[in-house]
């Protein structure tokens, strides 16, 4: 008999351990905190976006947000721009946009060399159980922007493939 309670568990182990390992690589390729990272990925894929949106998408209230921002903007990794409104864009340097791909490269090969550990049929398996899992996710958080906050994307849609969680969040908006 199966015990889901026992494998929900092992899941939240692992997915504690695998946390750990991925914002170790990428604060530390960064040189910034882990909301720090997420929000130079965020940046780079959608630069000029408001504080306050920033702040959302890395899960952030607004005046946290606008401390990360300080803080980035000082080790000259983003800027504040102006805009025809009140609100001010935020755009990655080109430090920012380096440290964004370094980041997510660190991500990469940690994440890579743990999934190599398995057979091609496992992983395949893996992936496939991975598509469900963030689904569920995306229907409990409802925002692609913050469930992907540290994904390389161009990567999750390499020969075709298709992003779970865009996929959910384009159901759930025809839906």
């Amino acid at each position: 008999m199966h015990d889901s309670a026992r494998t929900a568990n092992l899941l939240g182990a692992a997915a504690l351990a695998v946390t750990d390992l991925v914002l170790g690589g990428a604060t530390a390729a960064a040189g910034t905190s882990g909301s720090g990272a997420a929000a130079l990925v965020v940046l780079a894929a959608d630069p000029g976006i408001s504080v306050t949106e920033l702040g959302k998408r890395v899960g952030l209230t607004q005046s946290a947000a606008a401390r990360m921002v300080d803080a980035l903007e000082a080790r000259g990794l983003v800027e504040r721009r102006p805009t025809l409104g009140k609100w001010v864009a935020v755009h990655p340097t080109a430090a920012g946009r380096a440290a964004s791909a370094d980041l997510l490269d660190a991500r990469g090969g940690r994440l890579t060399a743990l999934v190599d550990t398995l057979a091609p049929a496992e992983q395949e398996a893996l992936a496939q159980v991975l598509d469900r899992l963030l689904r569920a996710v995306y229907s409990e958080v409802g925002s692609s922007e913050r469930v992907c906050r540290l994904c390389d994307r161009p990567t999750c849609t390499e020969a075709g493939a298709i992003c779970p969680v865009g996929q959910a969040e384009r159901e759930r908006a025809d839906g």
